[in-house]
């Protein structure tokens, strides 16, 4: 049995709307002039539409920020019970958001160029931030489709990715792929570039392909000095490209120079197994004088030493069955048995075989015991001998996989440290914090499935932008708590100055806006934690948490 506090008449004239923190998001893309930047880049016809183009992409970024999984042909139903003017604009409705709407606004950001439109925001972006951009990291994942699409057109046109089997980060080769690769600069993680990939891209080539043609532009717009990436980006061609600019990366292991180095100093490296140690030298790959720092690392050795005791086991006592059956064999002379014994000692690399004398056997083709003075019919030969492991090649095999080895065109160590280089790596892990976030099961990009490769590309661009409008939020929310000298309670109820915007969101949850008139409305469930975060960030952000923002509740 239910009962209202209000008269019938009263609460059936009410409404209430969830506002949570898409209110926080809405307010940065309009802090940030998202929308304005793509409704002047992208030709309007309003007449003909609705909501503008940059309307559009808010209210897909809003979607792909909610966390509801909900794809975007049920964008009309996530805003249902959404105060959609509020949030997106005056004279907006749920309805509004259907999904041809937003196809078209997502074929306008394909014809104008999802690279290059997202370029221009993220710039205008990261320099509204203050963001210095003197850094950045380069990497690239795959997303994974039900779709078809073009995996089997012979030709496809130019500018457009093809959706295709290949290598899958997501462990589902059966699917179809497509790439996506970004530069995020190194202070709030914000991509300042992305690009869509065809499925079977290879990083080593789209990598030189992005320093042929951004990075370049991305130091004249956002004074990109470094670059930082992973392996894929060490090859001959891609070092002898970046001829301006400073760059980061590893040294592959396939490399043969990596095998003599880490061999040669290894050993001093590991002289105490508990304590990470470096060393610094002058090496000259692809003719380009470097600096190679290799790196011991007592957890990666803790790691290797797990996973090869683990395999050594597996392989030694797989070989010592082969050996045993090799042993059981009959050879019917020693010569044989010999030869036999040293194609498989060709063969082998982790063990040694201790040889004893051949076992010489008496064969008769008679039935019963032989007579005493009977002389055997023939002699049948045995290998006879035991398997020990070789030292040497699991040492070999630790250290390579306990040392590493980051190599850089910088040579100044006095302002560019091993230490400075070291630290630049690993924040290597914000452009793969974004790519988790990104095939986060709530997120959008869970299940990708559009009608066209066009789409697709635009969607990707509006899956960064979403990344952006996450990491962007999350650096204004800790600067705004630093300046004031303020904190946020965790998860646990404790005071810290640097909540991630996964928890605020979540912190945020519960906010409704209730229309009492429609022009008339109020906020509930505001404590003292969200309004004095959002009066931290500004009046724009209160406004929109006041009530008084709200046109028009759709009564």
């Amino acid at each position: 049995m239910s009962t209202s506090i209000l008269p019938a008449k009263v609460s059936a004239s009410y409404k209430s709307y969830n506002l949570d923190h898409l209110g926080l998001i809405a307010g940065l893309y309009d802090e940030l002039g998202i929308g304005e930047c793509i409704d002047a880049l992208i030709p309007q016809d309003l007449e003909q539409r609705t909501l503008s183009v940059g309307q559009a992409v808010k209210a897909m970024v809003l979607n792909g920020l909610g966390f509801t999984q909900s794809a975007l042909y049920l964008t009309p139903h996530f805003f249902q019970d959404k105060p959609v003017e509020l949030l997106i604009g005056p004279g907006i409705q749920a309805d509004d958001l259907n999904d041809t709407t937003l196809g078209r606004s997502m074929d306008s950001i394909y014809q104008y160029g999802a690279t290059e439109l997202y370029s221009l925001i993220s710039s205008q972006a990261v320099k509204k931030l203050g963001l210095d951009c003197r850094i950045g990291h380069l990497d690239s994942t795959s997303f994974h489709t039900d779709g078809r699409y073009n995996s089997e057109d012979e030709e496809v046109e130019d500018g457009v990715i093809r959706i295709t089997k290949g290598y899958s980060r997501d462990h589902r080769p059966d699917l179809n792929q497509i790439g996506l690769q970004l530069i995020c600069e190194n202070q709030a993680g914000i991509p300042v570039l992305m690009e869509s990939l065809s499925g079977n891209s290879v990083d080593k080539s789209s990598f030189n392909d992005v320093i042929n043609t951004h990075i370049g532009q991305l130091k004249t717009d956002l004074g990109c000095e470094y670059l930082i990436s992973d392996s894929a980006l060490y090859t001959a061609k891609s070092l002898q490209d970046m001829n301006h600019c400073f760059w980061v990366s590893r040294v592959p292991e396939t490399i043969k120079l990596t095998h003599d180095i880490i061999a040669q100093v290894a050993p001093d490296l590991m002289a105490t197994p508990e304590q990470k140690s470096v060393r610094s030298l002058g090496c000259t790959y692809a003719d380009i004088p470097q600096r190679w720092v290799v790196i011991y690392s007592p957890e990666a050795r803790y790691r290797a030493t797990k996973t090869l005791n683990k395999n050594t086991l597996k392989q030694t006592t797989a070989l010592n069955k082969e050996f045993k059956q090799l042993c059981c064999q009959n050879f019917s002379c020693q010569e044989d048995a010999e030869k036999a014994l040293q194609t498989f000692k060709k063969k082998q690399t982790l063990i040694d075989i201790i040889v004893e004398p051949f076992e010489k056997i008496a064969r008769y083709t008679g039935s019963g015991r032989p007579k005493k003075e009977q002389q055997p019919d023939r002699f049948d030969y045995q290998i006879r001998g035991r398997i020990q492991s070789l030292i040497q090649p699991y040492v070999t095999k630790l250290q390579r996989k306990s040392c590493f080895i980051l190599a850089t065109n910088q040579l100044d160590c006095v302002h560019f440290s091993s230490e400075d280089l070291i630290a630049l790596y690993k924040e290597q892990q914000k452009v793969e914090r974004g790519f988790r976030f990104l095939k986060d099961p709530l997120f959008m990009a869970s299940n990708i499935f559009l009608k066209s490769p066009k789409r697709i590309m635009a969607l990707m661009m509006i899956m960064t932008l979403c990344l952006l409008l996450y990491a962007a939020l999350e650096y204004r929310i800790r600067q705004a708590l630093k300046q004031a000298k303020k904190t946020f309670p965790n998860q646990k109820g404790k005071a810290i100055p640097n909540p991630t915007a996964r928890w605020v969101f979540q912190f945020f949850s519960g906010i409704h806006v209730l229309c009492l008139t429609p022009h008339q409305a109020v906020v509930l469930n505001l404590n003292q934690h969200q309004a004095l975060l959002l009066n931290l960030l500004g009046e724009r952000y209160e406004k929109l948490y006041s009530g008084n923002g709200v046109l028009g509740c759709g009564m």
